[in-house]
């Protein structure tokens, strides 16, 4: 069973907003492929089992905080481990690592 998500609007993130100037070169997930969607201000990642008709289906594989980097077991009832549509719309590319991680990298 699936777990229903209500996904927080990727803005001036969306995938498909990226793409819709060349919608050829738009990348189709496939199983395996990860994604990124937004939920209740975190970054959820999900790895795909299938793709249907604009939707991708899979297990959420990560729950991250943009503004630390800090991974959680979950948010509110979505969990790691749950099975997740995400349609296309809703998928986001990844916001920028915190500031602190380039800097901890140089050092």
């Amino acid at each position: 069973m699936h777990r229903h998500v209500e996904w927080d609007a990727p803005g001036a993130a969306s995938v498909l907003h990226y793409y819709e100037h060349d919608p050829a070169s738009y990348p189709e997930p496939r199983p395996g492929s990860i994604l990124s969607a937004r939920y209740r201000g975190r970054v959820v990642r999900m790895r795909v089992e299938a793709y249907v008709d604009g939707t991708s289906i899979g297990k959420v594989v990560a729950v991250i905080d943009p503004d630390t980097g800090e991974r959680r077991s979950g948010i509110d009832q979505l969990q790691l481990g749950d099975m997740v549509r995400l349609p296309d719309e809703w998928r986001a590319f990844e916001p920028a690592p915190p500031a602190g991680d380039a800097a901890d990298a140089e050092s």
